[in-house]
């Protein structure tokens, strides 16, 4: 990783402890194939030339994809996100990620082996509205 500076590190990072971004650089390696797939139209610039960031530390979390100058969190969530309280521990999070001034959006697992474009469309339409409301 490259030293971006304490404070503007500090930033992108939200205050992530060392741990935490020790555990996402370890998360990187073991990723869903819905993950891989949604990480190849992220990668490179593909979406509306923003740099996204998978498995990125964000104060206690780690999210699954990141787009900083977007402040814009993508979460893909497999069957473990069914239960009634893993549906409220995801509630709190993305109410937490939105206190920090991020938008987040989830996608199923099926939902991206299914419907690659239908996803990559939705992404499109947040990035657009991030744009238009500035």
């Amino acid at each position: 990783m490259a030293y971006l500076g304490k404070s503007v590190e500090k930033a992108f990072f939200f205050g992530a402890s060392p741990e935490i971004i020790a555990r996402a650089r370890k998360l990187r390696n073991r990723t869903t194939l819905s993950e891989k797939i949604l990480w190849q139209e992220l990668r490179k610039k593909r979406l509306n030339r923003f740099i996204f960031r998978r498995q990125h530390p964000i104060s206690r979390f780690i999210v699954d994809f990141y787009c900083h100058e977007l402040r814009l969190v993508i979460e893909v969530d497999g069957s473990v996100h069914d239960s009634e309280k893993q549906k409220e521990k995801d509630r709190n999070r993305s109410a937490e990620l939105a206190n920090l001034g991020l938008t987040v959006i989830r996608f199923r697992n099926e939902e991206i082996l299914k419907n690659e474009r239908k996803v990559s469309k939705k992404i499109t339409d947040a990035v657009k509205n991030h744009l238009k409301n500035g």
